[in-house]
């Protein structure tokens, strides 16, 4: 897919804070995307419709690319280790299986690169507990618990720390990231104008189409969520044949029998069109021409046929990736590897302006000294 193609289905939105004469005064970055997945099990295929499958769009369009298995971020609530462990290595397969490919991609474990923290101790030094208040997704969290975890306060600086310490320049993200994204820009703005131009102001990469927003099989009015306490209402890309056929013959609809794409009037009848363009790559006026003579219920044989055939490849290799658990860890150790290289010149240069590398600095000059004087 080339970068013209891309631009066609993605658009990439400056933030309101973003001036004309700023950005002009801003110096010329190279073009990095980064973008970051909680091993929280198994995806649903709003998950890889909505997100994964476009970083594989953007791998395959010749972009630079890093991805990051956010496990740091996941214990910002309670983890099992054994689940946690588990989680991480189907994600890395789930990942492989999808298209990443780590010869094109930097894939990598957050926590397997310590410098992550080490910015985000920095960076949190420079925002304030009002603005981390008023993030959406922490006050959506905080109300439903008695006790926040600390960790929940903070990881929107955590989150800006991952996209700082490669120095992004572009983050596909969902709608509801938008202002967690300004938080970066903010402490990336904050950073440079006082210690020197260190970082690029990072803007985001929206999807245009309708994958972000597919919504529950049972409750059309509702986003899709694994969340969802009815396990009928999304379809995981481990399920197999059966298991998918059954959730689409399940789905609610409404009593009208005839198949049109109307999503406000029909949400229901409208996800499953959506789901069936997105597997077949169909437009939702293709599918409805072919859908004609037919009633809702044996259009969702057709829809459960689509879905099968587009994610079967993908469930059948996440099952032999992750029978080789080994080949999994050296895939995540290598990226790490490849994401240390760069995360340890950031936080280098960072210490240095900030003056935290002074012992350091010290030492080289006492070596130097020494060398001189034999």
């Amino acid at each position: 897919m080339s970068r013209q193609i891309l631009r066609c289905t993605s658009k990439i939105l400056p933030l309101a804070h973003r001036s004309a004469s700023s950005q002009a005064k801003s110096p010329v970055w190279p073009r990095k995307i980064f973008s970051g997945v909680q091993p929280t099990g198994a995806l649903h295929i709003g998950n890889y419709l909505g997100a994964i499958k476009r970083w594989v769009d953007l791998q395959d369009a010749g972009e630079n690319v890093t991805y990051c298995i956010v496990d740091l971020h996941s214990i910002t609530l309670p983890q099992d280790p054994q689940v946690l462990r588990h989680n991480s290595l189907q994600m890395a397969a789930t990942l492989l299986a999808c298209g990443i490919d780590p010869s094109r991609a930097t894939l990598f474990l957050q926590s397997g690169v310590p410098q992550h923290a080490e910015l985000s101790w920095i960076l949190g030094c420079m925002t304030t507990m009002a603005r981390l208040t008023h993030l959406p997704q922490y006050k959506d969290k905080s109300a439903k618990l008695k006790e926040i975890p600390l960790g929940l306060y903070i990881y929107p600086v955590l989150q800006a720390a991952d996209i700082m310490l490669y120095k992004a320049t572009h983050v596909p993200v969902g709608e509801d990231q938008i202002q967690h994204l300004q938080m970066a820009q903010s402490l990336a703005r904050a950073f440079n104008n006082r210690f020197g131009t260190t970082f690029p102001s990072c803007e985001p990469i929206i999807s245009d189409d309708t994958s972000c927003r597919l919504k529950s099989l049972r409750d059309p009015t509702k986003k899709m969520s694994k969340s969802d306490p009815d396990p009928k209402a999304c379809i995981m890309l481990t399920d197999n044949g059966k298991e998918i056929v059954e959730k689409i013959k399940k789905s609610v609809t409404d009593f009208t029998s005839e198949v049109t794409f109307e999503p406000e009037t029909r949400p229901g009848v409208a996800n499953l069109i959506t789901i069936h363009s997105l597997a077949s790559g169909k437009t939702p006026q293709q599918i409805c021409q072919e859908a004609k003579g037919l009633n809702t219920g044996q259009y969702k044989q057709h829809v459960a046929d689509a879905l099968v055939e587009h994610l079967n490849p993908i469930r059948v290799r996440i099952e032999r990736y992750m029978a080789d658990p080994d080949y999994l860890a050296g895939i995540i150790e290598e990226g790490c590897d490849r994401a240390r290289t760069i995360a340890e010149k950031t936080v280098a240069d960072v210490k240095d302006k900030v003056g935290m590398n002074g012992f350091s600095l010290a030492r080289t000059h006492r070596l130097l000294h020494e060398q001189k004087a034999k």
